[in-house]
């Protein structure tokens, strides 16, 4: 009996990493508990990972705010058949930000350009998103036709909420749910601060990086469901789309076990709801 061929990968994974220790530091990656990621981790190490767990298309994000990792990372995805798409960083407080995408753009790999990113979470200013220059900024990002990617504290969803009020035109991917406190098993303030961001049009979120919100050690996907939830009720299917967060996923959860997480918050949507969150979405916001 002839065996029949598996099916095409199907799954676009909208959220990882890559970096290499020995061109660049990445910094946050201190301590004993964070030792297990403090390595390279590269193209050849996501590729089998991502293959295996049916990963079709990826998308690259970036890690620190340095203007040489971008132009590095879309040379990486120039010569990827995996990576579709890479979130950059610049400086979204210079003067120069479009004239600054536009060179990015006409690197090699510049056109798979999808988004940018800022670690707004380490800014002490809850509204550093409204500060007027970084607005100049993000009208500009908006202007390029690309996204921008939000990586926030539950305490800095209001000025995301606000700002994207103040830029209609500008699509706001909020990223990890905003960081819930899933590993004390709180709710709000986050909750309601996300469906507030979500009532907005312009928003779109990424069912990521919740393992390592949650207790590494012990978290299950049944704990996870609750927080998945909010999001899926606030965003719904079709403006929310999986990231795996690999490799630091790995300080609580193998690829295929965060996959297999997601899919199990979202077994109760219907298979075109499920296609939303795990491909198409992704391929819409960031035009993959």
């Amino acid at each position: 009996m002839m065996r029949q061929p598996s099916a095409p990968p199907t799954v676009v994974d909208a959220h990882h990493h890559l970096w290499d220790l020995s061109v660049r530091d990445q910094d946050w990656i201190t301590g004993s508990a964070m030792a297990p990621i403090r390595r390279n981790f590269t193209l050849d190490d996501l590729e089998p990972e991502a293959r295996a767990a049916g990963v079709a298309a990826t998308v690259l994000v970036q890690t620190i705010g340095v203007a040489e990792e971008t132009p590095e990372f879309l040379a990486a995805a120039a010569g990827s058949g995996l990576v579709a798409g890479v979130v950059g960083w610049t400086d979204l407080t210079a003067p120069g930000v479009a004239e600054t995408l536009a060179a990015l753009r006409a690197l090699p790999g510049g056109e798979k350009l999808v988004g940018i990113r800022h670690q707004v979470q380490g800014e002490a200013d809850p509204e550093w998103l409204l500060r007027p220059e970084v607005r100049r900024g993000l009208a500009a990002v908006a202007a390029a036709g690309l996204p921008y990617d939000l990586v926030v504290l539950p305490h800095q969803l209001p000025a995301a909420a606000r700002a994207a009020e103040l830029l209609p035109e500008l699509t706001f991917v909020l990223d990890h749910l905003g960081k819930p406190p899933i590993a004390t098993g709180g709710m709000e303030p986050w909750a309601g601060h996300v469906r507030t961001l979500a009532a907005r049009p312009n928003t779109v979120c990424k069912l990521s990086g919740m393992v390592t919100e949650a207790a590494w050690d012990s978290w299950t996907a049944n704990g996870l469901r609750p927080y998945a939830g909010v999001v899926l009720d606030a965003f719904g299917p079709e403006r929310l789309m999986f990231g795996s967060d690999w490799p630091v996923c790995r300080l609580a959860a193998t690829y295929e076990e965060v996959l297999d997480a997601a899919r199990t918050v979202t077994d109760e949507l219907s298979g075109d709801e499920r296609d939303a969150v795990f491909g198409t979405t992704a391929r819409r916001v960031y035009a993959l």
